[in-house]
């Protein structure tokens, strides 16, 4: 019932909130007499915080028409190479005006977190990875929007969907995967390694992902720790309102999860909103109040996860930590990074990350024992936090150019030495033992 009070609640606000941005346009704009009263700019700040508290945050749009590389300004078009029930795997292809057949660089794959915002939450990702390289990038569905009949999603699917990309991109394919699908995506390239299967990517990045959430512990580790999984079942899962497609499909709602990422940090939020309306005040238009803007159009815009996703992911990363444990089995397929032999590995954390703390990511080097020593790497960006490793200054300057060396230093894929598929860690024999 939570979902359909919360969607009536939208309904109630969404007429408040329009007209709070056409009142608020008379206060500014210089043809109206309003414009020109004493507190035009404390009436019209007002009304368009008022407008950005109580409307609606669509899907927003990528906003990469170009990019600049070695071979000069290329445009950039978007167009869907595969699309499944649950997800579209989206290319940023590059056109030289003119030029034809200009390298578009090292193809990578973009693993993009589903765990409550849109896929475009990584667009400063895309675009500084595209001067150098051909992108691809998950763009996951709001499961609202996916009709009963097309069945349930699972972690399993997931790691499924995952397999298929892989397949659909190999060879020659690097694989970048941020924060929460660090798990699924280890999980797919250890199922294809254990079956010998030849689309091995050359190399995966994994960046803040929760790989072992028994160390590193954060604000998400003690929630998922400190409630049974009918708990979560029961408080946090709700079916689709009847105007959406997917009506009836049970999921956690994004709202849920944006008051989550709210209540992390709420003064931080106070602050910025408190900031925002004193550069109104000012009246100045400039680049600190549009980015705000573009910031809150971003974060606010969230998604729906299915329920049994949601489910899933709780009691296999969080409660049961069975890929660190050795026990996680994906459709009857026991889960063995150390069968990795064929891929390097890049791990990467932020030094002050509160999502996925530190040791957590880097984990997957005791994990993944069978890439060779010299094919591993790790990085601790000093100064970052957990959208500090994929957006930003600290990306731009430090991250990115870590990652493009890597990438750049594998070409081919490894050549384990021979009969080598990888030696049992211990974790490993642990799972036997248990």
């Amino acid at each position: 019932m939570l979902y359909q009070l919360h969607d009536w609640q939208r309904s109630l606000l969404r007429p408040a909130s329009d007209w709070a941005q056409g009142l608020a346009s008379l206060y500014t704009n210089p043809l109206s007499p309003l414009s020109y009263s004493p507190l035009s700019r404390r009436i019209a700040a007002s009304l368009e915080l008022a407008h950005r508290l109580g409307k609606d945050y669509e899907k927003p749009a990528w906003r990469i028409d170009s990019v600049e590389t070695s071979a000069g300004t290329m445009e950039v078009r978007v167009t869907t190479a595969r699309s499944l029930p649950f997800c579209n795997l989206l290319h940023f292809q590059k056109h030289h005006a003119s030029r034809k057949n200009v390298d578009s660089g090292p193809k990578v794959l973009i693993v993009a977190p589903l765990s409550g915002h849109h896929a475009t939450l990584l667009r400063d990702t895309v675009r500084t990875l595209l001067s150098e390289h051909d992108v691809y990038i998950t763009d996951w569905i709001d499961a609202r929007m996916v009709p009963l009949v097309e069945g349930d999603f699972h972690l399993d699917d997931y790691v499924a969907y995952i397999e298929e990309f892989i397949r659909l991109l190999s060879p020659s394919l690097h694989v970048i995967s941020v924060c929460q699908p660090t798990v699924p995506v280890l999980a797919a390239v250890s199922l294809m390694a254990s079956r010998g299967e030849p689309q091995a990517p050359l190399t995966m990045t994994m960046m803040g992902g929760p790989i072992d959430t028994r160390v590193g512990e954060t604000k998400v580790n003690d929630l998922a720790k400190s409630h049974t999984l009918s708990w979560f079942d029961r408080n946090v899962i709700f079916t689709v309102p009847q105007r959406y497609p997917g009506h009836l499909r049970r999921v956690y709602p994004g709202f849920l999860q944006h008051a989550g990422f709210i209540a992390m940090n709420p003064a931080r939020h106070a602050s910025s909103h408190w900031d925002f309306f004193r550069q109104l005040l000012k009246g100045d238009d400039d680049q600190s109040v549009e980015a705000h803007r573009e910031f809150y159009d971003e974060y606010n815009a969230v998604l729906d996860l299915a329920g049994e996703f949601y489910l899933d992911t709780i009691k296999t990363v969080f409660q049961e930590h069975l890929l660190p444990r050795g026990l996680w089995d994906v459709k009857g397929e026991r889960v063995r990074p150390h069968d990795i032999t064929r891929t390097a590995l890049l791990t990467i954390e932020g030094e002050f990350d509160d999502i996925s703390g530190r040791g957590q990511t880097e984990a997957a080097h005791e994990l993944c024992s069978g890439i060779p020593q010299a094919h591993r790497k790790h990085a601790l960006i000093e100064g970052a936090g957990h959208y500090g490793i994929f957006s930003g200054k600290r990306w731009r300057s430090v991250v990115a150019p870590t990652i493009a060396q890597f990438i750049a230093a594998h070409p081919s894929p490894l050549a384990p030495a021979a009969g080598r598929r990888g030696k049992a860690s211990k974790l490993d024999e642990r799972a036997k033992a248990a």
